[in-house]
């Protein structure tokens, strides 16, 4: 599996951190947060998946700035 998201997976990821909801750079964690509002397990596993890479990305940009 490559790194490649559908629009689907980012506009959700994107919607869901505009709500104020916050969520970590680990999976597990965000998986928990996420329970059971998302319509499928897959869904919701590639969605916390994302948002943890998002994460990790927005935390080393302000470790290196």
């Amino acid at each position: 599996m490559g790194k490649i998201k559908s629009k689907l997976i980012k506009r959700t990821a994107h919607e869901l951190i505009q709500k104020g909801i916050e969520f970590t750079d680990s999976f597990e964690e965000n998986k928990k947060i996420l329970g059971n509002t998302m319509p499928s397990k897959k869904i919701r596993n590639q969605i916390a998946g994302y948002l943890a890479r998002l994460k990790k990305l927005e935390k080393a940009k302000s470790i290196s700035s």
